[in-house]
């Protein structure tokens, strides 16, 4: 399976392009891989939906800012058409774009006049997740309160538009009669109503029920990222084009390990005799636990780096690193005999602060991990 291409590239566009841009780019190549122009041509009608796939997002403004800053992982692996939208959805929900051209844009492999599938509402979720699912990605499943069409539903062709989904209305001006076209306001602009409905569903011939959606989480998602799998929201009124489920990722607390960006810091802390003599101490990470040394004579302060112990960078192969920030234990209080040996321990020369140029202050130490 081949890497999906760069949403910016598929329309010719730089990142910096304007929405005008976006449209007008998106128009230009929707009408030249148009499957009106392009009949039984497979690889045009995968560019025409390569296209519009791209303008989906780009054209959205909460989708083009998680698509920005996180690209393709950053939709969820679902960021436009590729959850399994056909042909008919993209002209239900860009048909206006081709305006004219091809007789405007209805149903794909049928006559377009102006009916459309009218979109449903998105739905939002909130979930949480564990630092470990976080660096290592998850497939979650959860269930979704959401509306959906309601068995039995049968609809008819509007009798207010016969089945176009526009109306005309002709109005006298000083210049004459000026005719204009707008969305029916019967069917809204779907070209038909509902025939028979069994009891319970809505004036749109839906109906609430519970579902359970499956979602593949990328490793490296942030807290507050938004992910939108597509056509897991409410459905559309008259059968139309149901909306996306946006997924909030929301990252609970870690107990022993902080995260910052695609690092982990973690406190550990050894005893004054384990930093004078030396040791091994078993500390947390993302997958189970580590062993690491701790050198006779070591610092309170000092960092150790475990390389590619931290998360998967979202958008590359990569991973963060885990640091380890030694804290040398003081004991608060202390026996009598106990007193008496550091008494001893006091004068000696030996235990006397000498720091050399290998113990670097705090700014150094920080300017050294990044």
């Amino acid at each position: 399976m081949s890497a999906k291409r760069d949403y910016y590239e598929v329309l010719g566009l730089s990142k910096d392009a304007t929405a005008a841009e976006i449209k007008k780019a998106y128009r230009k190549m929707a009408l030249k891989y148009h499957p009106d122009k392009n009949e039984d041509d497979s690889e045009a009608e995968e560019k025409f939906k390569e296209a519009a796939e791209a303008y989906e997002v780009l054209s959205n403004a909460e989708k083009k800012s998680r698509y920005d800053q996180f690209g393709h992982a950053g939709m969820g692996g679902a960021g436009g058409f590729g959850g399994g939208m056909n042909m008919d959805d993209i002209f239900s929900q860009f048909g206006d774009i081709f305006g004219g051209a091809f007789g405007g844009g209805g149903s794909f492999g049928g006559s377009r006049g102006g009916s459309r599938r009218v979109r449903g509402t998105n739905l939002r979720v909130k979930m949480k997740l564990t630092l470990q699912e976080i660096a290592e990605g998850v497939n979650k499943k959860i269930k979704v309160n959401k509306l959906v069409n309601a068995d039995g539903v049968t609809f008819k062709t509007c009798s207010n538009c016969n089945g176009s989904g526009r109306v005309t209305r002709v109005s006298q001006t000083f210049l004459g009669a000026m005719q204009t076209q707008s969305s029916c306001p019967t069917c809204h602009g779907a070209g038909k109503m509902i025939d028979k409905k069994p009891a319970g569903a809505d004036a749109n011939g839906l109906e609430r029920k519970e579902e359970v959606i499956e979602i593949d989480i990328p490793a490296g998602v942030m807290d507050g990222m938004q992910l939108s799998v597509t056509g897991k929201g409410n459905a559309g009124p008259f059968d139309g084009v149901a909306g996306d489920l946006i997924v909030v990722v929301e990252e609970a607390p870690d107990e022993n390990l902080r995260r910052d960006g695609d690092n982990l810091h973690y406190d550990a802390y050894v005893s004054f005799i384990d930093a004078v003599l030396g040791s091994s101490i078993e500390i947390p990470t993302i997958s189970g636990k580590a062993k690491i040394k701790i050198e006779a004579g070591t610092q309170s302060g000092k960092v150790l780096r475990l390389k590619g112990k931290g998360i998967t960078a979202l958008q590359s192969y990569g991973k963060g690193d885990l640091f380890v920030h030694i804290n040398v234990w003081t004991p608060k209080k202390v026996s009598k005999s106990e007193k008496e040996a550091l008494e001893k321990l006091r004068e000696s020369e030996n235990f006397q602060p000498n720091p050399d140029k290998q113990d670097k202050g705090f700014f150094e130490r920080m300017k050294d991990m990044f």
